[in-house]
């Protein structure tokens, strides 16, 4: 079986005709799946409100709604004062609601009364009642609102104190946390700095080498360019005192060519 749920709300009645004066009056809610029971006081006086399961079937039926919705919209409302709703608690037989002075409250026990709350839906102001009658024992009914009302203000204190501890807590870790955080970051911009350092000598160390390399190549490049000319200035030279030796031989040649032919002698004219 499904626990109840309960609730507590202070609600602040105002007289129709005099909005300045107003009277507050304390509800306690107890909700279960299919019905709920409401518990009323001022103070001084009680009320109670048993909605059976047929009535709250009949309503939700009359409002086109399911059971659960139709209860869980008035715990909305009777749980939780709702900025813009209208609240009322009046008499149910002459439409009077309950006064600041104490002998109205005193003549008007004896009539049911009228708890009323506003509401929109779809753009519509609407109004939900239920009767309450008065408290067969008032004295009970109002010590077991404060009841209530002490024991969630118990609840709510050592959850408070709970919550407390657990930021505490919370607070801790997250200052511990931040010292590892700190810590870590300084570790790790030294293995940075470190590894860093390490890599730029071997960047300076690569780049020596690479230059190193670099000159020795230029300097081969040099040489060979030079051996290549020297080369072909040896070569030049070379063919021209060929061409020069040739010519000089020939010129011997013909020069004993010319002494072995012997002159011819000049004819004479008879």
């Amino acid at each position: 079986m499904e626990s109840p749920r309960h609730t507590f709300v202070k609600l602040v009645i105002s007289e129709p005709d005099n909005e300045s004066e107003s009277e507050p009056i304390f509800v306690k809610g107890t909700w279960y799946p299919t019905h709920f029971d409401l518990s009323i006081t001022n103070g001084l006086h009680a009320w109670t409100c048993h909605a059976t399961e047929e009535e709250v079937k009949e309503r939700a039926t009359q409002w086109d709604q399911p059971v659960s919705e139709y209860i869980d919209l008035a715990e909305k409302y009777l749980g939780f004062e709702q900025p813009g709703s209208v609240y009322g608690f009046s008499d149910s037989g002459n439409g009077f609601r309950r006064g600041l002075d104490v002998g109205k409250w005193y003549k008007k026990i004896a009539n049911l009364s009228m708890l009323t709350w506003t509401f929109e839906k779809e753009g519509t102001k609407l109004e939900w009642r239920w009767k309450c009658q008065p408290s067969i024992n008032s004295k009970m009914t109002t010590a077991d609102v404060l009841d209530f009302l002490l024991d969630a203000n118990i609840r709510l204190s050592e959850e408070v104190v709970r919550q407390n501890q657990s930021t505490d807590r919370l607070k801790a870790e997250a200052e511990k946390c931040l010292s590892q955080s700190e810590k870590l970051s300084n570790e790790k911009t030294q293995f940075e700095k470190k590894i860093y350092g390490k890599f730029v000598g071997v960047l300076n160390s690569k780049k020596a080498k690479l230059r190193q390399l670099r000159d020795r190549l230029s300097k081969q490049a040099t040489a060979k360019q030079l051996h290549e000319e020297d080369e072909e200035s040896a070569e030049g030279t070379e063919s021209f005192d060929e061409g020069t030796d040739g010519g000089e031989e020939r010129g011997k040649n013909d020069t004993s060519y010319s002494k072995d032919v012997p002159a011819r002698r000049p004819r004479k004219r008879k």
